[in-house]
């Protein structure tokens, strides 16, 4: 099943605007539907597939994908429960395992062998994941302020805000609340707040306004005890040691999440892996200015991509 809405460009003079698409995926409760934006060429063999955080959407990557689509088909999903996506009739399959079993699906829709990885926050540990097992797609992998290890006071902090996402008269107050959950990502403008913010929310028949986001999404998340969270970092640190291709770790100077010792670890157990930190922000940078995007494009492409 497929739909070509167009959406809008984050700069339509300097790239032409998405397709918005949907895929159909399945959980042992039954289907629904993942949707993505893809950018460039749809017959271009040479995919780069970007994964957002736990409450955000595929369209953080709308100036990542525009710089990119020159190279590459670019195809940024909604993980379930996320932006245009379906929210899972069953809670407890908001879990890794399910994130991995859909992006497979969606690497299968897409008609590839191998597909490049962009993954920020959750969507690095799902990168993570899939990279690390035996015949898997992945080619290259950036992860972007995340690691095996998560350090204890940020799944604090995401725990006091997660599923509570509140009602908001305006899509300017809204637009702001969400600003004010993530101030991690950088001195960002006003602008270009509400450019990743906006195609957060909805608007209901009331006409508040409302993070899209399943707060459902909290409950596994909230039900992590410190047993089965250690089991499933030593799991996480044996894919990521399996992981054959090269892996950037970029990590926000400031970040609450990833430590610099875990940035330390990973590129000393990792088989092929480097890292970069940028200053000035946490967790975790937002890559919507050029410096930034171009450390993504020297990465996966070899250059920055903006001549002076």
């Amino acid at each position: 099943m497929t739909e070509t809405t167009p959406t809008a460009a984050a700069n339509p003079a300097a790239a032409p605007a998405p397709v918005q698409r949907y895929v159909q995926c399945a959980s042992p409760t039954g289907l629904h539907r993942m949707a993505y934006t893809e950018w460039g060429d749809p017959a271009n063999k040479r995919v780069l597939v970007c994964v957002h955080g736990l409450t955000r959407s595929g369209r953080d990557f709308d100036r990542v994908a525009a710089a990119l689509a020159d190279v590459y088909r670019v195809v940024c999903p909604d993980v379930a429960g996320r932006g245009l996506s379906d929210w899972l009739g069953d809670p407890n399959r908001y879990v890794v395992p399910q994130y991995v079993a859909d992006m497979v699906t969606l690497i299968a829709r897409l008609d590839v062998e191998s597909v490049d990885w962009f993954g920020t926050s959750m969507g690095g540990v799902i990168g993570m994941t899939l990279a690390g097992l035996p015949g898997s797609p992945i080619r290259k992998l950036l992860v972007n302020d995340i690691g095996p290890h998560i350090e204890p006071g940020a799944l604090d902090r995401i725990r006091d805000y997660l599923g509570k996402p509140g009602t908001f008269g305006t899509l300017r107050e809204a637009v702001d609340y969400a600003a004010s959950l993530a101030p991690g990502f950088g001195p960002l403008s006003a602008d270009e707040w509400y450019e990743i913010n906006a195609p957060l929310m909805r608007q209901r028949e009331d006409g508040a306004w409302v993070l899209r986001y399943d707060p459902a999404i909290a409950q596994p998340f909230a039900a992590v005890n410190p047993d089965a969270g250690l089991g499933a970092e030593q799991l996480l640190w044996r894919l990521f040691e399996a992981i054959p291709g090269p892996v950037l770790v970029v990590r926000g100077g400031e970040s609450d999440l990833l430590s610099t010792q875990t940035v330390a670890a990973m590129v000393e157990r990792g088989q092929a892996v480097s890292s970069v930190e940028i200053a000035g922000v946490g967790h975790a940078p937002a890559f919507l200015d050029a410096g930034q995007i171009g450390i993504a494009r020297r990465f996966f492409v070899g250059d920055d991509g903006y001549a002076s």
